[in-house]
């Protein structure tokens, strides 16, 4: 059976993240997250990288507690599981986010980040 080169393309443009080997979780905190309160741990697995090496995606774990963030870079969030209260230090209001949920985190953003139920989200950030 012959394939259309149209699919054949896109198979090649398509990465499925269960069909790649998956790299061993890096278990340090992220450069700009402070620990505030209480003892919390994170898991960061990059998973791709595109071609143009100007944004990632993966996934992240991470345990109860409170970071304070510094963002230096855009960051696409998918919530697997777990709930996390983000709260800017620019004074706006508070956001819970959980299961489901999608958001964006602009390159800028500073605050906290209190897991308040084990966390694990996909995430995409332009480098």
């Amino acid at each position: 059976m012959h394939k259309s080169p149209i699919i054949q393309g896109i198979k090649q443009m398509l990465t499925k993240f269960d069909d790649i080997e998956k790299p061993e979780a890096d278990t340090s905190d992220l450069d700009g997250w402070i620990v505030v309160e209480g003892n919390p741990s994170m898991k960061t697995q990059v998973l791709h990288t595109n071609k143009e090496k100007n944004m990632i995606s993966g996934i992240w774990e991470a345990t109860p507690g409170t970071y304070h963030a510094t963002y230096s870079a855009y960051e696409f969030v998918h919530i697997i599981k777990g709930v996390i209260k983000i709260t800017p230090d620019d004074g706006t209001s508070a956001r819970t986010v959980s299961a489901g949920d999608t958001f964006v985190v602009e390159s800028n953003f500073k605050g906290t980040w209190e897991i308040k139920e084990s966390v694990l989200k996909h995430f995409d950030v332009m480098l």
